[in-house]
């Protein structure tokens, strides 16, 4: 600690810059191990969402009996370098949810030097859960809201006179961002626990919004889901749970707060 104290500004940047320099590297070894096998993760992982044997599908029609057929479209590929792009831009991006763990990390060990003894042991493991809720959330991307809207969009139709023929590009772009975001979104509890120590929310804000907070998780639902009750429901209660979570955590801090107020007295 007395070290990192002595640190010039300089060398704290040179410190950074060669954690950013181990966390481009991280992504680099994944992005190529990607790359190396992107026809069949193109295949197997992405385009097999257009499949009635995606697992979702097949799990939707074994148990609730919401069958689907193959979604009947043609890939195409508008630009001559389309194709090579979203193949740059998967590897990349895949490099990124496998290396996540070892980025945050990097930037964590960073900062955590500046932090006092007590905020140190209070953000232990933060790195796991950070890292867990992450995952939990890419996965229920995958398997339940991309799918949900690949089968919705291609399906959708104004007129018979109207057929889809996806591109690529906003193939990709749809499933790409919507895994990734809802990975971000599944970090709630973290947020929710960062800004009740900066003191920014409290629980009974939380507790007093709730009820606008379940109506704007219903509109997000019915936007980003097919128009049937079921999936809405799938969507929406994951994220109703982890705005439950994030009032937990927000009570546990409140209550830590309140323990080290009446110790000081």
């Amino acid at each position: 600690m007395e070290a990192d104290k002595r640190m010039s500004f300089l060398e704290h940047l040179e410190e950074l810059r060669w954690r950013l320099v181990r966390c481009a590297i991280a992504i680099l070894i994944f992005s190529i191990a990607i790359w190396c096998y992107q026809e069949w993760i193109m295949n197997n992982v992405f385009l097999s969402m257009s499949k009635s044997s995606f697992i979702t599908f097949r799990w939707l029609c074994e148990s609730f009996n919401i069958c689907t057929e193959d979604i009947k479209v043609k890939m195409v590929s508008t630009t001559l370098s389309g194709q090579f792009s979203y193949a740059l831009m998967m590897s990349i991006m895949g490099g990124v949810v496998f290396s996540f763990p070892y980025i945050f990390y990097q930037l964590w060990a960073f900062v955590k030097p500046g932090l006092k003894q007590k905020e140190k042991s209070m953000a232990s493991g933060l790195v796991f859960y950070v890292s867990l809720l992450f995952f939990t959330g890419i996965a229920f991307g995958y398997f339940v809201v991309a799918p949900l809207c690949v089968q919705f969009f291609a399906l959708f139709s104004i007129s018979k006179e109207i057929e889809n023929l996806p591109t690529i590009s906003s193939y990709m772009s749809l499933i790409l961002s919507t895994v990734f975001y809802t990975g971000l979104l599944f970090l709630l509890p973290i947020v929710s626990y960062l800004m009740a120590k900066l003191g920014i929310v409290t629980a009974s804000f939380l507790r007093k919004y709730r009820k606008h907070a379940i109506v704007g998780v219903l509109i997000l639902a019915a936007i980003i889901t097919p128009p049937d009750l079921l999936s809405q429901v799938i969507v929406s209660i994951p994220i109703l749970m982890l705005y439950e979570i994030g009032i937990l955590v927000v009570v546990r801090v409140e209550r830590n707060r309140r323990k080290q107020e009446e110790s000081q007295k």
